[in-house]
């Protein structure tokens, strides 16, 4: 019995490991993609680190992406279409991981 248990809690503790690198991966993306947003509308150092913080807060409003490409897409207007917005998420998203995984190391 006590094999089982260990088992159980090695498996509980990666999935609670799991959702953490994950929550952690979405924020940084996010912030990446409010920093890239910002840079397409010229904001300042400054702005863009607000509008930064601005995405990543979005991203509470509903489980999954769309809030914070609802988010982006408003605030860009024309200066990037969905294919491109959607196309520079999952782009960062790789980009954020490997940051984590760097930090890691």
């Amino acid at each position: 019995m006590n094999t089982f248990n260990d088992r159980e809690n090695a498996f509980e503790n990666k999935f609670a490991h799991d959702a953490e690198m994950q929550f952690k991966a979405d924020a940084r993306r996010n912030k990446l993609l409010g920093l890239w947003a910002a840079a397409l509308m010229r904001k300042s150092e400054q702005d863009a680190a607000t509008y930064a913080f601005e995405v990543v807060k979005s991203d509470f409003e509903e489980a999954g992406d769309e809030d914070v490409y609802r988010k982006v897409s408003g605030d860009l207007g024309t200066l990037a279409d969905e294919a491109t917005i959607r196309g520079k998420m999952l782009e960062l998203m790789a980009e954020a991981k490997a940051q984590l995984m760097e930090e890691i190391e």
